[in-house]
């Protein structure tokens, strides 16, 4: 029987962002094998699918001193890694837009591209994703429909695919991301990517390479803590 490796992420979750880059350039090959499954915060139509069989997305609003907390957090982090984060504005976001796009994308498979180039367009260059028409720039760049990824959301075979999607979450118990499930074990957060990779490697140290190889770590006094916003997705 195979053992069980998933890694649910979030294109809005800065720490999403992060542990994406550290995990697919430091072991692209476990980036390559994982399961990838979206997770975001529902909008209405998702709710009601997912009321259809009884599931209940449980989120709870980020307050203000903790957001305040995550944009210097965040900032730390990324400058620990050479990174300049420029902050988008999510004005009136829609997230099944670009987490119903990547969805698009996969079945093209170019999910973990698309995941790349959203990232990008997001914490590095400010831009909406929620926006459409930077899904379809996406696409065009990508060698991708453009009015596919743009129409991802109005697509209600997408939908129905997103929402098996938030299902499957609710029944894992996952309340944040970056979140990984490696058989019956389960990590929470950028400062647990380490033990997870020792998880797959048959390591306990949570030390899964010879720090020689690895990409130059930040000092552990600016490492996450609490990975996210209010129901812990970044």
């Amino acid at each position: 029987m195979t053992t069980r490796k998933t890694f649910y992420f979030s294109l809005r979750s800065p720490y999403s962002w992060l542990t994406h880059r550290e995990l697919t350039t430091r072991r692209p090959d476990v980036a390559a094998a994982l399961e990838w499954v979206p997770y975001w915060e529902p909008d209405a139509w998702s709710e009601r699918l997912l009321a259809g069989t009884g599931d209940t997305f449980v989120y709870t609003a980020m307050s203000r001193p903790k957001h305040f907390y995550i944009l210097a957090d965040v900032r730390r982090l990324a400058t620990a890694r050479g990174l300049e984060v420029t902050w988008p504005v999510d004005r009136k976001p829609v997230w099944e837009v670009p987490h119903l796009a990547y969805l698009a994308a996969q079945r093209h498979g170019r999910g973990a591209d698309f995941a790349d180039r959203v990232y990008t367009a997001r914490w590095l260059e400010g831009r909406d994703i929620c926006d459409p028409a930077t899904m379809a720039a996406i696409g065009k760049e990508m060698g991708l429909d453009p009015g596919e990824l743009a129409g991802a959301a109005d697509d209600p075979a997408l939908r129905e695919e997103g929402a098996r999607a938030l299902r499957r979450a609710v029944h894992d118990g996952v309340f944040g991301v970056p979140y990984f499930i490696h058989g019956h074990d389960k990590y929470w957060g950028l400062d647990r990517l380490d033990a997870f990779l020792g998880a797959l490697d048959g390591r306990t140290d949570g030390d899964p390479e010879p720090r020689a190889q690895r990409l130059p770590e930040p000092d552990p006094e600016t490492r996450g803590g609490d990975l996210g916003h209010g129901g812990g997705c970044g």
